[in-house]
Parts: C-alpha cells; sequence; structure tokens
C-alpha cells in the first residue's frame, strides 16, 4: 500500500519515520515553510495546489490511505481530506494530540475568535503572541490600542509585511524549556500569554511559566474538525495501528463506505 502521511509535526515526523522501518512504502507531505526535514521515505514539498490538488494527486500516485498527522489547528487542511478520503474510498485516519488541560494554579481562559482577541488585549500592556501567523490589518490595529505599550509577536516564520513600531518580532522554533520561556518572560516583563492550545511538551513550558508567575494566559479555542474513521491520541498507537493494517503482509482494506 502508499501512504500519504500529512505531517509537519514532531510526531509525524516519528510516524513517518517508524513506517518507513517497518517497509511501509510512504509519502510524507509538509507545507515546508519553517524547515524540510531529512527522512528516508519520500518527501513531499510545498502542499498540492500546484499539483493538481489533492484528489487528483490521490488519484494519479495510487495513494490507498491517507493518515492526517498536521497540526491541531490545520482545520482547512484536514477537513478536505477527509472529503477526499470519502471520494476516493480510502481509509482517513488522523492523530490528534490531546490538548493541554489546566491544574491547580493555572489562570487560562478560552477564546474563540480575533474579535474577542481584540476585547482580551484592552486589558493588557506587553502581551505575548504566540499563536501563530497573524495578517497585517489585525496586527496593527491591535498594536494600536491605546493601552498596548508593547506586543510580542513569536512565530517560526518571519512576518511578510512591515510591522509596527511598538510589535518586536520574537524567531523561534521550538522546543521550549522552562529556563528559556523564564528568561523571555522576565526580560520583556510580559504580562499575558495568547497561544494555540496545541498539547504536546514542545511549546508547554510557558504555560508552566505563567503559573508560576500568575500571569493570565489566552487559548485559542480548537476548531471543530471533520470526523475521521479512526482517530488516535497517542503516537505509539497509531504507529501500531498503521504497521498491523497497512503492511505489505495485509491484504489493502477500503474505506468505510466499502466496508
Amino acid at each position: 500500500m502508499k501512504i500519504l502521511l500529512l505531517g509537519g509535526t514532531a510526531d509525524a515526523r516519528y510516524t513517518a519515520d517508524a513506517l518507513h522501518l517497518a517497509g511501509l512504502n510512504v509519502i510524507y507531505s509538509i507545507a515546508g515553510l519553517v524547515r524540510v526535514p531529512k527522512v528516508d521515505c519520500s518527501l513531499l514539498v510545498g502542499g498540492f495546489s500546484k499539483r493538481g490538488g489533492l484528489s487528483h494527486y490521490i488519484e494519479k500516485h495510487n495513494v490507498q490511505a491517507v493518515v492526517d498527522i498536521t497540526h491541531p489547528y490545520a482545520q482547512n487542511m484536514s477537513n478536505k481530506a477527509v472529503l477526499v478520503a470519502k471520494e476516493r474510498n480510502i481509509p482517513y485516519w488522523r492523530l490528534n494530540r490531546p490538548k493541554w488541560e489546566a491544574i491547580p494554579g493555572d489562570n487560562w481562559t478560552e477564546y474563540a475568535s480575533d474579535i474577542e482577541l481584540s476585547d482580551i488585549l484592552k486589558r493588557h500592556q506587553r502581551p505575548l503572541l504566540s499563536a501563530g501567523q497573524i495578517d497585517s490589518e489585525r496586527l496593527w490595529h491591535w498594536a494600536e490600542l491605546a493601552n498596548i505599550e508593547r506586543m510580542f509577536w513569536r512565530t517560526a516564520v518571519a512576518p511578510k509585511f512591515d510591522i509596527p513600531g511598538n510589535v518586536t518580532w520574537l524567531k523561534a522554533i521550538g522546543p521550549f524549556n522552562y529556563q528559556q520561556e523564564l528568561s523571555l518572560i522576565e526580560h520583556y516583563n510580559i504580562d499575558a500569554i495568547i497561544s494555540k492550545n496545541s498539547g504536546g511538551d514542545s511549546t508547554y513550558a510557558k504555560l508552566a511559566v505563567a503559573r508560576d508567575k500568575g500571569l493570565p494566559v489566552y487559548l485559542h479555542r480548537r476548531p471543530v474538525l471533520l470526523p475521521a474513521e479512526r482517530e488516535f491520541h497517542d503516537v505509539e498507537s497509531c504507529v501500531c495501528a498503521c504497521i498491523e493494517a497497512f503492511s505489505v503482509s495485509k491484504k489493502p482494506i477500503v474505506g468505510a463506505s466499502q466496508q
């Protein structure tokens, strides 16, 4: 079987290597915006739009299963893959990393939209924005709020537009440890943290620092994804299930509509 693994996360990279070592035919797909990993399996960089779309790619390359281990907030890619897999009558499985859960001492608030976040930012003077890319119009609007003294925007990819004078862009690629996050928060006197609820260990340290320093954390609520045929919550279970189902010693399985 030929498996299309939608990746871009550490879990996806681990899974691609594990499945390749187990003898499975894996195509590892990433956007490639941050960095391009070295993998032994086939590597696809840059998405599917320039290749005729996902459905066309699956048909052309005789892909027989899709395993989605993209970021929990990659809503468009995940939902598109669900629909295309149903159209092509092939399995679509997903690794859905568990979200972070608050523990005693955490001061967390969820927000659902940039409109809600605009109201939140009116309460703070030196927030750390670590929730990914922001468009130019929104960033300038936030920077012009009367209460904002300085904003700190941390992403792995540099902005493609001029940023306001009171915004400091911080280039950073996880994982981050506690001491790194403590130094950053204290150095810039940050008074609030804006983040996605990404789950995992790679970017959790800032939340531990916020807990210890009594800082508020605002987490972008996770998007709702279309249901997968099978969903896993840890990488080991996903790898084992893929090897069991998609091994060359097994007969190919079909999508839910043919089961």
